[in-house]
């Protein structure tokens, strides 16, 4: 099973300093139809304006992804970090327990464009952390990098969640394959450019929802970036 969602279908929020698209049910934006797709519970496209951020608030168990994608944010949570998060590096923090965090658009003159990724844990109440890590944009040109997983193997960051999180760029004649395991769900989002994938043709801010398919095909790429989500059910 595959579903189409256009990057039209999305929630939307205009607060001035950020604009954000909403993948699933978000703050004031409820759709019963997508609140999340297996353990995946949010994705939101923001765009912070300079000097924009968030201020102090919390989390609990959850397992939090920030991917930016230009610009940079300043980080600064309850754990003792001060980080700077820039394009090709991927934050993880696990709420855990509890954490407390800020986040606000430190470029000097841009606006900063990023991904925040929700995944429900499979642990509940562990003692929160934080990693982040670089993966250079070699690294997803015309293949998937493994990004974030269960276990940090192949260099990614270690979420507390049965999921597997890939990112990869195409062009062209690049093609690569993702096999899945039985029974388990998929989430494919197109971050820019476009890219066909299980014959379904994308552009900028698509997504595809998998169910029991044995494999995802990423091909006839124009500038396309990916992420790809495996996923408990």
């Amino acid at each position: 099973m595959i579903i189409l969602r256009k990057s039209e279908d999305r929630g939307y929020a205009d607060h001035g300093w950020l604009k954000s698209y909403h993948s699933f049910s978000f703050a004031d934006y409820y759709d019963p139809q997508y609140m999340g797709w297996g353990n995946l519970r949010v994705i939101n496209e923001d765009y912070i304006e300079v000097g924009g951020g968030f201020g102090d608030h919390s989390h609990r168990n959850m397992e939090i992804i920030t991917y930016v994608l230009s610009g940079q944010l300043a980080h600064k949570d309850s754990m003792g970090n001060m980080k700077t998060i820039n394009p090709d590096e991927v934050q993880r923090m696990s709420a855990g327990s509890f954490v407390a965090h800020s986040e606000f658009n430190s470029a000097s003159n841009s606006m900063t464009h990023l991904l925040q990724i929700w995944i429900e844990p499979h642990v509940k109440n562990i003692e929160p952390s934080y990693e982040q890590k670089t993966i250079s944009r070699a690294k997803k040109e015309g293949k998937l990098a493994l990004i974030a997983s269960s276990d940090g193997r192949d260099q990614s960051v270690l979420i507390h969640a049965d999921a597997s999180l890939y990112a990869g760029i195409f062009n062209e004649h690049q093609k690569a394959i993702l096999k899945l395991s039985q029974n388990r769900k998929a989430y494919v989002h197109l971050i820019k450019g476009a890219l066909e994938i299980n014959g379904h043709h994308l552009k900028s801010g698509d997504a595809l929802l998998l169910k029991d398919e044995p494999l995802i095909t990423i091909e006839k790429g124009g500038d396309g970036e990916v992420l790809i989500f495996d996923l408990a059910a």
